[in-house]
């Protein structure tokens, strides 16, 4: 089920919220909660909430061992079912996510032909793998204490605001929320506006991006000069800024009307003035968990630099990994961790003596370069790509508007998208917010933005979230 559907907005959630607001014990909430999170997840494809579930218990289990002999002193048995629970955690990842992956290029190496498994990968199983996986481990380093309701740590990994596509919450957020939250006037009416916001994003501006980024990506023929190329990627990297922060901003707002408050995913990540600052402000949520279960384990940058060079080298291959089975993904995470690199050893220096304008188009150029690479449909695509891009060809501009014209309308959200992509209304709200006439015309803003909303989904149809195939 997606948030911007009409069967959430005025079926799913209206239900819900009546269930769960007329009820008094928090017992019931979360039972009403965690059934709906069940559901919601189930609409799509039913038969994998049960394996959702059967990883539950796994770490559910795992979580009484760990806890039983960290209390016995039995160190040891301690270690043992840590390993275990992760690599039955990780495997059943493995397996659903990378084994076809595996097969193909086994096939292509040693010109083999061994049959592609009928398997179809979990909708959300990256992301909440993730966070049973954060809970597994803090609770192994006591970070945090152990859940022993089996429906508790269900309702945790499965809470639908954030199951599909993130952000990546870890236990220790809302380890206190899951029975002793409290719902406030002011968190609800908090939430529907954030919850608005992100689906104006979705809905008005990355469904409009998607069209012309789908031009370039889906009906590339090798006949498309460099300019629309250009264009294509620019609309790609709008689309996938609005589509995945206006998920996330639902995620947060539907969070907070339920008494939850989950941490922030993105900070205007186009603003940033190096490949370093990008990425402290995009997916927040999976950067930090690479930098605390991965990096840091591994010595981060307190080791010898030839182990420091590793480290990064291996977070960025596994970044890549985990967001597809594919090469370009893995070639889109070298192609950070190459960069990081070359800007921690070297770059950083100059940056910091160039102007700010010049930081911010490097920027935003290798940022929109990384795009074209993690949108790309094939090698070959992606080299035919590169090689437009930078190989000057003219673009045929009068055959592609008259084959694709309707598609066009969608350059009149180019450069609101881009605006908005910097933290202008943020400033506006920090200045004036306290003020009367801010507040009335904001309500009013809001008001007209999900009614266009309503508008566009009911007269058009919607794409689904890109992050939904992570």
């Amino acid at each position: 089920m997606l948030f911007s559907s009409l069967t959430f907005l005025f079926g799913f959630l209206p239900i819900l919220l009546i269930l769960y607001f007329i009820l008094k014990k928090r017992k019931y909430k979360n039972i009403v909660l965690l059934i709906f999170s069940l559901i919601f997840y189930a609409w799509g494809e039913p038969k994998y909430i049960f394996l959702m579930l059967s990883t539950i218990l796994i770490v559910y289990i795992f979580g009484i061992l760990i806890d039983k002999f960290d209390k016995e002193n039995k160190k040891i048995l301690k270690k043992i079912s840590l390993i275990i629970c992760i690599i039955l955690v990780l495997g059943s990842l493995i397996f659903f996510k990378y084994s076809n992956f595996l097969i193909e290029n086994v096939n292509l190496a040693f010109k083999a032909k061994i049959k592609l498994l009928n398997i179809v990968m979990p909708i959300g199983i990256s992301f909440y793998t993730f966070q049973i996986l954060s809970y597994i481990i803090d609770l192994y380093n006591k970070k945090i204490k152990l859940q022993k309701n089996y429906f508790s740590l269900a309702l945790y990994v499965s809470l639908f605001p954030q199951l599909i596509a993130g952000p990546i919450v870890r236990y220790e957020t809302v380890e206190e929320e899951i029975d002793n939250r409290k719902e406030t006037k002011e968190d609800v009416i908090s939430g529907t506006k954030r919850f608005i916001i992100g689906l104006s994003k979705k809905v008005i501006i990355a469904n409009q991006m998607a069209l012309l980024a789908d031009l370039i990506f889906n009906k590339h023929n090798g006949a498309y000069g460099t300019t629309i190329i250009w264009l294509g990627t620019f609309a790609y990297t709008l689309q996938i800024y609005f589509d995945f922060s206006g998920y996330s901003d639902m995620a947060i707002g539907l969070g907070k009307i339920f008494g939850f408050h989950f941490l922030e995913n993105f900070d205007y990540p186009y603003i940033s003035k190096s490949v370093t600052e990008f990425w402290r402000r995009w997916h927040i949520s999976l950067s930090t968990w690479f930098r605390d279960y991965v990096y840091i384990p591994l010595g981060g940058n307190r080791v010898n630099k030839f182990k420091w060079i590793r480290n990064i080298i291996l977070v960025w291959l596994l970044t890549g990994l985990w967001h597809g089975a594919a090469w370009n993904f893995i070639i889109w995470g070298m192609y950070y961790g190459l960069l990081l690199l070359f800007e921690k050893l070297f770059f950083d220096r100059i940056l910091k003596k160039l102007p700010t304008i010049i930081n911010w188009l490097y920027t935003f150029i290798i940022v929109m370069i990384g795009w074209m690479i993690f949108r790309s449909n094939s090698l070959n695509e992606l080299l035919l790509f590169i090689k437009t891009m930078f190989v000057y060809k003219q673009t045929d501009w009068l055959t592609i508007l008259a084959d694709n014209l309707s598609t066009f309308n969608a350059l009149m959200f180019v450069l609101p998208a881009f605006i908005l992509s910097f933290p202008i209304l943020k400033k506006i709200k920090e200045k004036y917010s306290g003020k009367t006439i801010y507040i009335i015309l904001t309500n009013i803003l809001l008001l007209m933005l999900f009614i266009m909303c309503i508008v566009y989904l009911t007269s058009s149809s919607y794409n689904p979230f890109i992050y939904f195939r992570f």
